[in-house]
């Protein structure tokens, strides 16, 4: 596939805009005492979270993420043993996985958890025999 010069100088155009409104990565590192990833930018912020916390490093073991590298840009962190990269603009904006992913990740929390109402309502659709079976359509309408 070729690339246009205008297609590249837009290219550039727009990562240089990225770079402008999102502090670069200085550092990386994996802090086994806290189990986090820590990301330091070059605006003195730095970013701290767990690994199971984001699309793709669910199963990481701390040897998988050590030797991360930042992108020749900043904007990213690429993990060699992982084969994985994380872009910091996302990550900034709050999401750690796509947005499926991520509402995937909030429904189990939400379905893990437990409250007075939840128990009630599964009592009482317990003693109607639980779940009604489903049945099937002879008609096939």
């Amino acid at each position: 596939m070729d690339i246009s010069d205008s297609t590249f100088e837009a290219a550039n155009r727009r990562g240089a805009a990225k770079k402008v409104a999102f502090p670069v990565a200085v550092a990386v590192r994996y802090d086994r005492r806290i189990s986090r990833i820590v990301i330091s930018l070059a605006s003195g912020l730095q970013i701290a979270f767990a690994p199971r916390d984001v699309q793709g490093f669910e199963n990481a073991h701390p040897a998988d993420l050590v030797d991360a590298q930042i992108s020749p840009s900043g904007l990213g962190v690429h993990f060699p043993k992982l084969d994985a990269d994380l872009y910091l603009p996302t990550l900034l904006e709050g999401f750690l996985g796509s947005r499926r992913w991520m509402a995937a990740q909030m429904g189990k929390a939400g379905g893990a958890s437990a409250s007075d109402a939840k128990t009630a309502a599964a009592r009482e659709n317990g003693k109607l025999g639980g779940r009604p079976k489903k049945t099937r359509d002879v008609a096939g309408t």
